[in-house]
């Protein structure tokens, strides 16, 4: 075989036809680079058809937000799954999208550090997290993603590929540009690789959890801890129809846990310490793989927490009380009125507290139904912004906030 058609046929075995759809949406194709320069050959090939693109990695968070409004390519990045680098010395690793976060932080745990980052959806690899912007509980301590990026390679819609940031947590050059991909659904560019900045692994870590009365109560356990000397780690409410706990992390050395683990304990009448998370810790109070549900994030000032428990009322929440950012799952085959009614409770609350109410997933035929995003003031700003890096709106077109 020559070597045109050695390569003829390597392109041609890296296309297929697709078997999964995009919230209902089935792409024309897959397409599946295994480096930059391969992205960016797709990304010219798609730009001069003109051709609409779609990028994805493990696919786990592939049904957020809208359905599409044209799929031609997806493009799926899970062969750029490689650790490049990790200076252990400068506390930083780089990686490429298609990295399951799994696989990165154990890369990194043979020097005892990690990526404070939960792994909130199994599977999920280091694009999708960032197109996303998941977090988890451990955002008290270490921020979310935006926090942790400090460089990125991406290819642009025109097939430019370009770089933001650095590999070196000082060097803030072009870092903004890092904080505008991130949450941004693969509208604005393809990110091919990340640099994080690490954190090295606790000593020791204790949870220490403790049931609630009510809303009211979790609250205030929850305002009791953050005014305390104990420096949580993280601090999650768990309530569900039958009960509501909160629960605490501390971590470091072992003799500074020992201490902080008896001040909580001493704080929370009734609680009970222990080495191992509570089930669902980390985690949306939905499973991964369900198609069941009405999966909504709700964001509030912690003044909140009381009013938005009240609003989500039987369907329960879970997810950080130490920053009011939480979950809601609404089961789908509720009748849709219903299901409408929840999050236009669930609006109203947080915005009298500062925040939003936003639905992550839900079956197809129950998101026509249903307004995804609710009112957005910089709506405005995002179109611009959307309308500078890609200008004929052919990257994951429609699935963003006011169908950007």
């Amino acid at each position: 075989m020559s070597e045109s058609s050695a390569g003829r046929a390597a392109s041609e075995a890296s296309v297929s036809r697709p078997t999964q759809s995009i919230s209902g949406v089935r792409p024309g194709r897959i397409e599946r680079p295994t480096s930059t320069a391969e992205v960016a050959e797709v990304m010219r090939a798609a730009a001069a058809a003109g051709e609409s693109v779609i990028p994805t990695g493990a696919g786990t968070k592939l049904g957020w937000g809208n359905p599409p409004t044209s799929a031609d390519v997806l493009l799926d990045l899970s062969a750029i799954d490689e650790v490049t680098e990790h200076a252990a010395g400068d506390l930083i690793a780089t990686a490429g999208a298609g990295t399951p976060l799994s696989r990165l932080q154990e890369e990194v745990a043979s020097a005892e550090q990690r990526l404070a980052l939960d792994t909130t959806v199994a599977g999920s690899t280091i694009g999708g997290t960032l197109a996303a912007n998941t977090s988890g509980p451990r955002r008290l301590f270490a921020g979310t993603l935006r926090d942790l990026l400090i460089g990125v390679t991406l290819v642009r819609a025109d097939g430019v590929v370009a770089k933001a940031g650095g590999k070196v947590v000082k060097n803030v050059a072009g870092y903004d540009l890092g904080k505008l991909l991130v949450g941004s659904m693969g509208t604005l560019a393809v990110v091919t690789e990340a640099t994080f900045r690490l954190h090295p692994v606790p000593q020791s870590s204790r949870w220490v959890t403790v049931g609630a009365r009510d809303a009211a109560h979790a609250a205030e356990l929850t305002q009791t801890v953050l005014h305390s000397q104990t420096v949580p780690a993280a601090l999650e409410v768990d309530a569900t129809p039958d009960a509501i706990e909160v629960s605490v992390l501390v971590e470091g050395r072992p003799d500074g846990v020992a201490g902080r683990t008896t001040a909580l304990t001493d704080l929370l009448p009734g609680s009970v310490a222990g080495e191992d998370p509570p089930a669902g810790w980390g985690r949306y109070p939905w499973d991964d793989t369900a198609e069941m549900c009405v999966g909504i994030k709700v964001t509030f000032r912690l003044s909140g927490l009381a009013d938005v428990v009240e609003a989500a009322g039987e369907h329960g929440l879970r997810g950080s009380a130490g920053v009011g950012v939480a979950y809601v799952a609404v089961p789908a085959d509720r009748d849709i009125t219903e299901i409408q009614a929840v999050l236009a409770r669930l609006r109203e609350t947080t915005a009298r507290h500062g925040g939003s109410a936003v639905v992550l997933d839900a079956p197809c035929e129950v998101k026509e139904q249903l307004d995804l995003w609710g009112p957005v003031p910089a709506i405005d700003l995002m179109r611009r912004v959307k309308d500078e890096f890609d200008p004929d709106h052919r990257l994951s077109p429609g699935r963003f906030v006011g169908g950007i």
